[in-house]
């Protein structure tokens, strides 16, 4: 399962509506995955290999090695 390492973003659901909206009991369930990449950090002065959403990386919330 997709899980940030970091922030421990994981899969969120919720209802996919139609594009018009006029017909709102027309729905269907969707899933949300976080933008997870595989990343080569600094981890107690060590490299490892870690999975990190990517806003996470944009944040700057880990040291790529």
């Amino acid at each position: 399962m997709a899980v940030c390492e970091i922030c421990k973003k994981t899969l969120s659901n919720g209802n996919k509506l139609s594009i018009t909206r006029s017909h709102i009991s027309k729905r269907s369930h969707r899933t949300w995955k976080p933008n997870i990449r595989t990343v080569k950090a600094i981890v107690d002065g060590q490299p490892k290999r870690l999975h990190v959403c990517a806003k996470c990386l944009r944040a700057g919330k880990v040291k790529r090695a």
